[in-house]
């Protein structure tokens, strides 16, 4: 005896069994599309990576002074490579990315008496939304070439 003999023995019996799961299946989908539905705030603290490019220790102290010295910096990192320094600043969920950017350039102007004068390019900045940044990057490669019907 197989598995499908009774099913096909009792088709009403198949029908009703069928149906039962087919409902299953569909209330936790029913019950969803019930839910209210609530706008939730984008809770995204403004960042700016503040990059500069010369010697790290050179650049790196001058502007983490002058950058640690604006009102509602949360965190503040620094990295340093050859040739290139990063500073990333994070701010109070309450500071808006333009006021924030403000008080960066201002900072940036107000340090460049204190940093090297052989720099090949003035620090600058750029604002970011961390809520920006991608959930999934996706790449596909295959073995075979498609070719174009003709």
């Amino acid at each position: 005896m197989s598995l499908s003999t009774p099913f096909i023995h009792r088709p009403v019996g198949t029908l009703l069994l069928t149906l039962a799961l087919m409902l299953a299946g569909a209330w936790p989908t029913f019950c969803c599309l019930r839910l209210p539905q609530v706008d939730y705030p984008t809770i995204s603290p403004p960042a700016c990576p503040a990059p500069a490019r010369h010697h790290g220790r050179h650049v790196a102290t001058p502007l983490e002074r002058a950058l640690g010295a604006i009102a509602g910096v949360t965190e503040m990192t620094s990295r340093s490579s050859q040739g290139s320094t990063r500073v990333t600043l994070q701010f109070d969920l309450s500071r808006t990315v333009d006021g924030a950017a403000r008080d960066v350039q201002a900072a940036i102007n107000a340090s460049r008496t204190l940093l090297p004068s052989g720099m090949p390019s003035n620090p600058s900045y750029r604002k970011v939304n961390p809520a920006d940044s991608p959930i999934l990057i996706l790449a596909l490669t295959s073995a075979t070439a498609l070719h174009a019907a003709r």
